[in-house]
C-alpha cells in the first residue's frame, strides 16, 4: 500500500540588513597599480588581432600618474571590490566561514573608496621580472601610511558586525590589498581594523 508523502516546509528567516563604518588603518606600506587607459586599449586590440604600435619612450611622471585610483572628485582611492575580495579570501583561514557565505553576509557601499589620513604619495621605482624573465622598471605610486572607511550592509542573521570586523582583521593580516601583499608572498598592503560601529 502506497504511503502518502508529507510535504516538507523549508523555513526561511526574515533578512536582518544593517549598515556599519568600518575605519581600516595600514599596517604596512600601499603601493597602488591601477590599469591605464593605454594598457587596456593594448590588450583591447591585441584580442581584436590589430597590429601592435610602436612601444614609445618611457614618461616616468606620466606611468606613476596612470597607476592611481580616484574617486569622481578626484581623491586619491582604492577599489572597494578588492577590500571585499580580501575579507572572503581570508575564510581560507577561518574554518568556521566558507567563501560563499562570506560573499552573501556583507556588502562594501561605492566603487573606489577614498584613502584618508594618509602619508605620501610618493614615487617608487622597483625592478620586476616580466614575460621571458625579461627584467623592467616598476614606477608606482606608494603611500607609507593610510586610512579607509568602508560604509557597509550586512546580514545580521548570517554574520554579526564584530565577526565581520574580526574577518577584516584577518584579511588585512593574511591578504592585504595592492601590490606585493601577503596573498602574493609579500608584506605590503597590510591593515587592521581601528573601528565597527553601527550606522545610525
Amino acid at each position: 500500500m502506497a504511503t502518502k508523502k508529507t510535504a516538507v516546509q523549508t523555513v526561511i528567516p526574515p533578512i536582518d540588513i544593517r549598515h556599519a563604518t568600518i575605519v581600516l588603518e595600514s599596517d604596512s606600506t600601499l603601493v597602488v597599480h591601477a590599469w591605464s587607459a593605454k594598457a587596456r586599449q593594448q590588450i583591447l586590440d591585441k584580442q581584436m588581432h590589430k597590429p601592435a604600435a610602436a612601444k614609445g619612450a618611457k614618461d616616468p611622471e606620466a606611468l606613476y600618474q596612470e597607476c592611481f585610483y580616484r574617486t569622481p572628485d578626484g581623491a586619491y582611492g582604492f577599489p572597494a571590490i578588492a577590500f571585499k575580495s580580501a575579507a572572503v579570501d581570508a575564510c581560507s583561514h577561518v574554518s568556521e566561514l566558507t567563501k560563499v557565505e562570506a560573499r552573501g553576509a556583507f556588502h562594501i557601499d561605492g566603487e573606489i573608496i577614498a584613502l584618508h589620513d594618509y602619508t605620501g604619495p610618493k614615487q617608487r621605482e622597483d625592478m620586476v621580472r616580466i614575460a621571458m624573465g625579461t627584467a623592467d622598471v616598476r614606477i608606482r605610486p606608494e603611500f607609507p601610511t593610510w586610512q579607509a572607511t568602508l560604509q557597509i550592509r550586512y546580514n545580521a542573521g548570517v554574520l554579526s558586525l564584530a565577526q565581520i570586523a574580526n574577518l577584516f582583521n584577518v584579511a588585512g593580516f593574511s591578504i592585504g590589498i595592492g601590490e606585493h601583499r601577503p596573498q602574493r608572498d609579500g608584506q605590503w598592503g597590510m591593515f587592521h581594523v581601528l573601528s565597527a560601529t553601527e550606522a545610525d
